[in-house]
């Protein structure tokens, strides 16, 4: 097994709100199968400790995060553990049983911003963006997004900001519903924790029963995530579909 270095933040836990930063644990904002395995481990201590009330996601200073690490999906030799960890870490992110806020001040990109329909409040700065170029990879959306998204945007909005790959400002993602709220630059963190602060003062199982039965049923959440994994990597399979992701990478680097 490979030796990862880690240079983001550990998971903090202020007050009854576990603070987890997502990114690569060598300090890039992407998510490798390191990043899915450790996110999955700590939303699965956080679930069954008591001190845990509230889970805030945030990114690295100006960026939430930039999607999935390029050079995984170009690796067939890494995509057995990547969906393996893709799968765990979205199922997880699914029933979990807390609420979860999301803080981001920055770019929310690809499964950076798949995640976010997860959250049960997303407090997102002025200048943040959104963007979910899924099919203009050629692959399909994940995280069970294909159910969330047309939920909380509406068919045209989830059809508009999915398949056509619009790039939505704060505003904009606001007035859809994916974000709930919007601040000043530099000022998002601050935010989110008050937000978190306040829900952990709420009676515990009032506010967890609540959450839950707003949720609804979770089982058919993991059913389209192991789908909608089905078809990511039959995608990652598709000679067409490597060549353009290996065209974007060489594009990025």
């Amino acid at each position: 097994m490979e030796a990862v270095m880690s240079f983001h933040p550990e998971p903090e836990l202020r007050g009854h709100t576990l603070v987890v930063t997502v990114s690569s644990h060598d300090g890039r904002p992407v998510l490798d199968r390191h990043a899915y395995a450790s996110l999955a481990r700590t939303l699965h201590e956080a679930a069954v400790d008591d001190e845990v009330r509230v889970v805030m996601l945030r990114g690295l200073a100006g960026c939430f995060c930039l999607g999935g690490d390029f050079s995984e999906f170009l690796d067939a030799t890494k995509h057995r553990e990547l969906i393996a960890a893709v799968t765990d870490m979205f199922r997880m992110l699914a029933t979990f049983p807390k609420p979860v806020l999301a803080c981001v001040d920055g770019d929310a990109v690809g499964v950076g911003c798949t995640i976010l329909f997860h959250c049960d409040m997303v407090v997102a700065s002025r200048g943040s963006t959104f963007r979910v170029p899924f099919v203009d990879f050629g692959l399909v959306p994940d995280a069970a997004t294909s159910i969330l998204a047309p939920q909380k945007l509406g068919y045209a909005g989830a059809f508009r900001f999915f398949c056509l790959g619009d790039t939505l400002g704060a505003e904009d993602a606001k007035a859809l519903g994916l974000v709930g709220e919007i601040v000043a630059q530099g000022s998002a963190e601050e935010a989110t924790l008050a937000r978190a602060k306040q829900l952990a003062k709420k009676p515990v199982a009032a506010l967890l029963q609540t959450r839950s039965l707003l949720k609804g049923d979770t089982d058919v959440l993991c059913d389209r995530i192991d789908h909608e994994i089905t078809l990511f990597q039959q995608a990652l399979q598709d000679d067409a579909t490597l060549k353009r992701l290996q065209r974007i990478a060489r594009l990025a680097a």
